[in-house]
């Protein structure tokens, strides 16, 4: 008897998990695209896909790890050193979807920029800059893309 209730039972949960795939392979393609979604990836020679990251997906990516190791530097008191000119290329690195290239995301990013030069300019109140250019991230990030809020937000200094 125990054999047939737990045989009926493995019986339910794979044809439930069967129609949970199906019905998230076709929601997949239903959904419209995001400003953060990833472009589509190309398959090499040996049919490996290779993903591509965008510019500004690149540029994001640097002045996450470029973020972080400030604030390690300014929660040890350390110099913050000079502003990554390379920060600069937010304004015109190429975007997933040029559309989202919009006036929202120019006065972000610019509020970005501003706080990060203030940084490097007043090392008296370095921490409060660099959670003001934080705060443009996350207000931007709220809006266009939430998908890497939850890493953005983890470098706030308290």
């Amino acid at each position: 008897m125990k054999r047939i209730v737990l045989s009926f039972l493995v019986g339910v949960a794979l044809i439930s998990c069967q129609q949970k795939e199906t019905s998230k392979a076709e929601k997949k393609d239903t959904t419209p695209k995001k400003a953060c979604e990833k472009p589509k990836t190309e398959k090499d020679e040996d049919g490996f896909e290779m993903y591509q990251m965008t510019e500004m997906a690149a540029l994001m990516e640097q002045m996450y790890v470029d973020n972080k190791r400030l604030r390690q530097r300014i929660i040890k008191g350390e110099s913050v050193g000079s502003f990554p000119e390379h920060h600069l290329k937010i304004h015109t690195a190429a975007m997933t979807d040029p559309s989202e290239n919009d006036t929202f995301f120019k006065a972000r990013a610019k509020a970005y920029i501003e706080a990060q030069k203030q940084l490097y300019a007043d090392p008296k109140n370095v921490k409060a800059h660099f959670n003001a250019g934080i705060d443009a991230c996350v207000q931007c990030h709220e809006q266009k893309c939430g998908g890497p809020l939850v890493r953005i937000k983890k470098l706030y200094i308290p």
